[in-house]
């Protein structure tokens, strides 16, 4: 178990004038502008059903848009961070968001699968431009309590999740694919958001060199470093191909095996993309408190008996569990990035990108896995399949101890 000061032990604090309310307003400023961000991102998912039936779509096709949003927002991510590590571009964030903007108002008028296709690529785009910047921002303003900037951050982007199927149940699927279109106003709101938040960005790199504790005092080797690199990966691989099984096929799986309406369904989603913001939000803190490694073994590991049981029960205990699996699962991925941060110091930008690369990446690769499997055994089998996919929470005991050298 990680030592409860692993949080300080690799990357220099920021000075301590940096705890202003300015600064915690930066903070706000960046989850609102995330859960914008992630809110326009969930109308995708939200409007499968109605796409499906529109344009007699398979399962197949239903993840492949999926992946062709990932896999943008996925590939582009990690080159983004590393580029403004070195070459810092504060007003990469609201460019990014004009991207995401014509890709909602491209997906309102789309009449044909290809140009679905086109419109999730462009907010996918968006989508690689905002992350990694955006974390830097929420460390830069931290104070030195990274867990709760990240967690601060990550939950703003889960929040947004939840909130996009109510949205879309309310305002797209009564009324039709056009009324798309009304989250633009959402993107226009995050474009303004998002320049206040690239004015203070630009000037904060004015007054303080923006990559502080380069050396690593950690005591570990390369190879040492690498290796739990690696074991991370692994373990955001088994979160995220889960994760899809929710985000793109659990209104199917209620549809299918409960005979439930889209809006019943939707609910029942919004119910565990609610679990997932508030366990995102604890799991930072609690990471500050207690170590990294503790709450990413518990976090991952601890969900497996819950996953296991998901497929065998009625619709009531599938609702409890779908908000126990979301709020648990949801704990480790602030914790995963801040420990990726400290393995790696000065290189902010370049982990969150590598890191949220992974989660749309895996993501997006599930949900076509995961569809396909859908469309020749069924969507109640494609649960239980997943539901030993915790399992691999196995290895976070690789992980290494932080410690000062």
């Amino acid at each position: 178990m990680a030592s409860s000061n692993s949080s300080n032990v690799a990357t220099t604090s920021v000075p301590a004038s940096q705890s202003s309310p300015l600064v915690l307003r930066i903070i706000g400023a960046v989850a609102l502008a995330h859960l914008i961000n992630d809110l326009i991102q969930a109308v995708l998912p939200a409007i499968y059903p109605m796409l499906k039936d529109n344009y007699g779509l398979t399962f197949t096709q239903v993840g492949l848009i999926t992946l062709t949003f990932q896999l943008t927002a996925s590939l582009l991510q990690p080159w983004v961070g590393f580029y403004t590590d070195r070459r810092p571009l504060p007003f990469l964030l609201p460019t990014g968001m004009v991207c995401t903007l014509i890709g909602i108002m491209m997906m309102s008028q789309a009449g044909s699968f290809p140009l679905i296709l086109l419109a999730a690529a462009l907010i996918g785009i968006g989508s690689s431009t905002f992350h990694p910047e955006a974390s830097r921002v929420a460390r830069l303003a931290s104070g030195g309590r990274y867990g709760l900037a990240q967690s601060s951050f990550q939950v703003g982007g889960n929040a947004g999740t939840a909130f996009g199927p109510l949205l879309a149940a309310a305002i797209i699927i009564p009324y039709g694919q056009g009324n798309v279109a009304w989250f633009g106003l959402f993107a226009l709101l995050a474009l303004a958001v998002l320049y206040a938040i690239s004015r203070w960005y630009a000037n904060h790199l004015r007054l303080h060199k923006l990559k502080q504790g380069h050396a690593a005092t950690h005591g570990l080797s390369r190879n040492r470093v690498i290796s739990a690199l690696v074991v991370l990966g692994l373990l955001v691989f088994s979160k995220y191909f889960y994760m899809a099984s929710f985000t793109s096929y659990f209104t199917f799986y209620l549809i299918e095996k409960f005979d439930l309406s889209v809006a019943s369904s939707q609910l029942h989603l919004f119910l565990f993309l609610g679990a997932v913001a508030a366990g995102t939000f604890f799991g930072g803190p609690i990471g500050d408190k207690i170590g990294r490694k503790a709450v990413i073994w518990f976090s991952i590991l601890g969900v497996a008996p819950f996953t296991l049981l998901l497929p065998h029960v009625d619709l009531f205990w599938t609702s409890v569990l779908s908000v126990v699996i979301g709020f648990i699962l949801a704990s480790a991925f602030s914790a995963i990035v801040v420990y990726a941060q400290e393995l790696v110091p000065g290189n902010v930008g370049m982990i969150a990108g590598v890191f949220f690369g992974l989660m749309f990446g895996f993501g997006g690769i599930g949900a076509a896995l995961l569809g396909h499997l859908a469309d020749i055994h069924g969507i109640e089998y494609v649960y239980f399949l997943c539901s030993f996919l915790p399992l691999f929470g196995v290895l976070a005991i690789f992980l290494p101890r932080t410690r000062k050298a």
